[in-house]
């Protein structure tokens, strides 16, 4: 299956960078074609080939919650989403994160995107372990 691994790390790079390779290594491990996308730098990105999406980001603001405000434009500008399956995840935070990671997937599901999975993740290992139990069929 071709799977869509799209990150927007913002201020904290290093870690969302580190969580999205995480998450692209273990389903590599799974046998599925995975494809790292940098949302901040690849602005003209088409996502209508891929079969499943993963997107994660970090949040932008402490206590509010809040993520960066391309997420919902790239989505917009992607291709044909619809219908297509995904999992969410946000780089955990001392506060903000759940809220961030609700705000995640209310854009993902204007978009028509189909979730099937969120996580806060912590570390790469967890992220790994997270991926397994996707059950993401080829």
């Amino acid at each position: 299956m071709r799977v869509a691994v799209v990150f927007f790390a913002g201020a904290k790079r290093d870690k969302v960078h580190d969580l999205a390779r995480g998450v692209a290594d273990s389903l590599e491990r799974q046998g599925h074609a995975v494809t790292l996308i940098d949302g901040d730098q690849s602005r003209d990105a088409k996502l209508t080939v891929y079969d499943y999406l993963v997107l994660g980001t970090s949040v932008t603001s402490l206590f509010r919650g809040r993520i960066d405000s391309r997420i919902g434009e790239f989505l917009a500008q992607a291709g044909n989403l619809l219908g297509k399956k995904s999992f969410a995840f946000v780089a955990n935070a001392p506060f903000g994160a759940q809220r961030g990671l609700s705000r995640l997937m209310d854009l993902m599901e204007r978009e028509g995107i189909f979730l099937r999975f969120s996580e806060i993740l912590r570390s790469r290992e967890e992220a790994d372990q997270v991926v397994r139990r996707l059950k993401i069929e080829r």
